[in-house]
């Protein structure tokens, strides 16, 4: 699910969604007006998911997309190798996602942890 925003509206921290990817902005540069153009904004983000960092330039007053990105909690039921199953808080059904690397050994059995949901894809995120 995606929402459109005018460039302006964008802030640092906030999640945009950069070639059908939806990415958390770390840098936003605007310039001035020209003579015959309107101010420009320069986006640079990372990848929620994949981790690639992109950019972008538009005019401010241009629309763009941004992700609908839900914070969801779990309860893990199992871990198999690199993978967890996780039941969730709300609704009770279950998932099996990939433990990043850096969590490896933070995620335990019988544990609450917090996924990330958009566009389609889910990823762990725990915020320590």
């Amino acid at each position: 699910m995606k929402d459109q925003v005018e460039v302006r509206t964008l802030k640092e921290g906030k999640y945009v969604l950069i070639d059908d990817e939806p990415c958390v902005i770390k840098s936003i540069s605007h310039a001035k007006t020209g003579k015959h153009g309107s101010a420009k904004a320069r986006i640079d983000a990372i990848g929620i998911f994949d981790g690639t960092k992109r950019s972008i330039v538009q005019p401010v007053t241009d629309k763009t997309y941004v992700p609908v990105v839900e914070r969801k909690n779990g309860q893990v039921l199992a871990i198999k190798g690199d993978v967890c199953q996780i039941m969730d808080n709300a609704d009770y059904s279950t998932l099996e996602l990939k433990i990043p690397e850096e969590y490896k050994g933070l995620i335990e059995v019988g544990k609450d942890i917090s996924y990330l949901v958009a566009m389609g894809k889910m990823k762990i995120d725990i915020r320590t």
